[in-house]
């Protein structure tokens, strides 16, 4: 006779199967489609951040939620353009700096480094009056011409430039759209569910809903730390231009990597040009070297890593692994993806402790 259990097992096999082959095709989906996801899912991440205070101000100001959608999202707009324009007190200071000293540089190049490179049968000569020139032609006209120029010359420069106006347009609209009808979206998703399984599946959504808050808060205190710690070290170096500098940098982490490497060119370049010495460049790598170690293995497992139950190593592998096999995209979804899977864990763990195959 067949065991009247075979079939419920069977039947729970094949649902396991099946939620693991949509698993699959929705990871090869968006391995395959990470460029065009990019947009898209930074105004997911940005919407689902904004959306309590969007709650708000329908609960306490009774506004509507179109209007209110519109209020945060142009409060978020003009945060971020905060952040984007310390790095112009950077450049208008540097700019005039860097109109000197160009030619300086390559005068130095060619009477201490070429003679020694020499000895080895390596020929290094700048030209001097063509640098000079090019400084005179481009700089001078205020960087609009030098811009110009980049972009004719690199075959690439158009193609990104408008990538990038193309992203900057399309996240604050699918923002908006995604804050406006976000309790419709997830009613639709909720609708979705069996309704046998719906008080199961509503706990995991509201576990997880609180594990990404906790990162979120802990992304924000990484950032204030990190802004501190650059600013007061930048100033401690003696830097002129430390308070941008160090805030930029700080704020920017937000972004992994593209924001780190931005403001430590910037911080370089501020280096050289104002100590005219190796000094300049030597403190800003040590620096962002020292912040860099403090960031990757003490302060993102810490204040981010241990806010959400993630184990450091296990914070330094999703961010490694998902950044391998989705380029940007994985980076931005390493450490919340792996809080739902920490999520999923603890629940199979639960029911593992609660099994007779646990129990014998």
């Amino acid at each position: 006779m067949t065991s009247p259990s075979l079939p419920r097992l069977t039947r729970a096999r094949g649902l396991m199967l099946a939620w693991l082959g949509v698993a699959l095709l929705a990871g090869l989906l968006l391995w395959l489609l990470a460029p065009v996801l990019t947009p898209f899912l930074a105004a997911l991440v940005l919407a689902y951040a904004l959306q309590p205070a969007v709650g708000r101000l329908q609960r306490h100001l009774h506004l509507p939620r179109a209007l209110a959608a519109l209020l945060v999202e142009l409060i978020a707009m003009a945060a971020l353009l905060g952040v984007l324009l310390l790095i112009v007190p950077v450049i208008s200071h540097e700019l005039p700096r860097l109109r000197e000293q160009i030619p300086q540089l390559a005068a130095r190049i060619n009477d201490g480094l070429a003679p020694w490179l020499a000895q080895y049968g390596i020929s290094v000569r700048l030209d001097i009056a063509g640098i000079k020139a090019f400084v005179v032609k481009y700089l001078d006209a205020g960087g609009e011409d030098m811009l110009a120029a980049l972009l004719s010359s690199a075959r690439i420069g158009g193609s990104v430039l408008l990538a990038l106006v193309g992203n900057a347009v399309l996240v604050p609209v699918v923002m908006f759209y995604l804050l406006l009808d976000w309790p419709m979206l997830t009613g639709r998703l909720r609708r979705l569910v069996p309704p046998r399984h719906l008080e199961a599946v509503c706990g995991f959504a509201e576990e997880c809903d609180q594990v990404l808050g906790q990162y979120l808060r802990g992304q924000l205190l990484l950032m204030l730390v990190l802004a501190t710690f650059y600013t007061s070290a930048l100033a401690l170096a003696g830097f002129e231009l430390a308070l941008p500098l160090g805030v930029f940098t700080g704020l920017a982490i937000f972004i992994p990597y593209l924001g780190f490497g931005l403001g430590a060119a910037l911080a370089l370049l501020a280096g050289v040009l104002q100590f005219a010495s190796l000094y300049g460049a030597g403190a800003v790598l040590l620096i962002y070297g020292v912040g860099q170690v403090l960031e990757s293995f003490v302060l993102t497992p810490r204040l981010v890593g241990e806010r959400i139950g993630l184990h450091p190593i296990a914070v330094i592998f999703a961010l490694l692994a998902f950044g391998h096999l989705f380029g940007f995209v994985g980076v931005l979804l390493a450490l919340p993806a792996g809080a739902l899977v920490l999520v999923a864990l603890r629940r199979v763990r639960r029911a593992y402790v609660d099994s007779r195959l646990y129990r014998g």
